[in-house]
């Protein structure tokens, strides 16, 4: 390496420079091993100037020994002793731990970004268990027995994939060995979250529709098992969504929601999929008239970023990997990492905002907004114009001779009302009137 390529480098997620080695040296390649891996370069000054060292015959090997004896798992760094310019520099480069997460006497860190982040409890046990290619709901619980769980329920997810045209012919109990839902005699955390027979705080998610920020108008608390709550949630949201008929013209007519219906669904299957339920915090949903909040504990994975969802870049990484199995082997989701993209087009498709994704506190908001009273009110005021318009033309075309009285009272409308539509067809030469009221008749213009 070169005195020219060195002086080019910057400090990044990857590279950090030390003046002298110390403990700070260690903690970054520990930050470095729980990450993707780096380079500390020692001799170097922070703003990059370079220094160099004063070097001993053992000095390396008593660092290599210090951070031996300093990490857990003892990590062991690559060096590279170099002289550029009469100074010297060593650099100590650190591969990713394939076993995660290595710590500094106790202390957990990884690098995000030019600088080393301490982990939390959480991060600590979500990357624990990465390592192994497992989740926290995989896992048994001891505090869970055979006997909290309602077997008519595993029944009834067993008929539904019958329904599908999935050949299972499993008992409940059979179906919960066979999707490792229980091992040795013990029901996993999915288990229990999945098929619970009693409520629990667990799962509590609760819900209220606003009037103001501390006026509330219903409220509803859910602590069912997770598959319940589908369905209980989107019940809630849509007892409080508006909802127009448009008038089509046809047999039956169209209703228009608030805000789309299947991006509601793709929302709160990624809560109940994706929530920690190690937080002690609960998922929250606030209804406002223009707006709808979905809060639910557990940030995102520090690899993913808020614009990485918005611009569908990034690979998913599922919280409760057996949760979100079973939810997918029901077809109640489709597949890993498509339901953000999803429902921003659902929410392009019907003219309205795109919904927001941001971190906030220890968990993930997501907000949706609407301009729909006005749209909606556009939109019927539209279709029943077009819709009235033609019935006054259909009725002239019967009788041109009718009166404007006769109209209003065949088409159940004002008088006043029927003048202005009748004005907008004159206007358009579309209609003519010929005579007075009583005694004359219409002409109509046909294209």
């Amino acid at each position: 390496m070169s005195l020219e390529s060195i002086k080019e480098l910057r400090e990044s997620q990857t590279v950090e420079f030390k003046l002298s080695f110390g403990n700070e040296t260690i903690e970054t390649l520990v930050a470095f091993a729980n990450a993707q891996g780096g380079s500390v370069y020692l001799g170097i000054t922070d703003n990059g100037e370079i220094m160099g060292l004063h070097i001993a015959k053992e000095t390396v090997a008593e660092w290599i020994n210090e951070i031996k004896t300093k990490t857990a798992p003892a990590i062991i760094p690559d060096v590279d002793i170099l002289e550029l310019e009469n100074k010297v520099l060593v650099v100590l480069g650190m591969k990713e731990y394939p076993i995660k997460p290595v710590s500094f006497k106790g202390r957990y860190l990884k690098r995000v970004a030019n600088s080393n982040h301490l982990l939390s409890v959480a991060e600590v046990a979500n990357m624990h268990l990465s390592a192994f290619n497992s989740s926290w709901d995989y896992y048994t619980n001891n505090h869970f027995k055979i006997d909290d769980l309602a077997l008519a329920k595993v029944q009834s997810v067993i008929d539904n994939l019958k329904t599908n045209g999935q050949n299972i012919n499993d008992d409940p109990l059979s179906f919960l060995y066979k999707q490792d839902l229980i091992r040795d005699e013990k029901i996993t955390n999915a288990a229990f979250l999945l098929f619970t027979e009693r409520d629990t705080r667990m799962t509590t998610i609760e819900m209220g529709r606003f009037q103001t920020d501390i006026l509330i108008k219903d409220s509803l608390r859910s602590q069912s098992d997770i598959i319940s709550q589908v369905n209980q949630v989107i019940d809630f949201v849509k007892k409080h969504m508006n909802k127009a008929i448009i008038i089509t013209g046809q047999a039956q007519n169209t209703q228009q929601w608030q805000y789309p219906l299947e991006a509601i669904r793709e929302i709160v299957m990624n809560m109940i999929v994706h929530r920690d339920y190690r937080d002690t915090a609960d998922s929250i949903i606030k209804i406002y008239d223009d707006k709808i909040e979905f809060f639910n504990p557990g940030k995102l994975p520090d690899a993913i970023t808020e614009d990485d969802l918005l611009t569908n870049s990034y690979k998913s990484t599922p919280r409760n990997k057996t949760i979100a199995d079973i939810f997918r082997t029901m077809g109640l989701i489709e597949k890993y990492g498509s339901g953000i993209q999803r429902i921003i087009n659902y929410f392009m498709e019907a003219g309205l905002p795109k919904p927001s994704f941001k971190n906030q506190s220890s968990g993930f908001l997501v907000t949706i907004y609407s301009n729909v009273t006005e749209n909606v009110t556009e939109n019927v005021t539209e279709n029943v114009t077009e819709n009235r318009i033609q019935a006054i033309i259909d009725l002239i075309r019967k009788n041109p001779k009718l009166t404007t009285t006769a109209m209003s009272n065949q088409l159940n409308i004002t008088r006043m009302t029927l003048h202005r539509e009748l004005e907008k067809l004159k206007e358009k030469g579309i209609l003519k009137r010929i005579g007075p009221d009583k005694g004359g008749h219409w002409e109509i213009k046909e294209n």
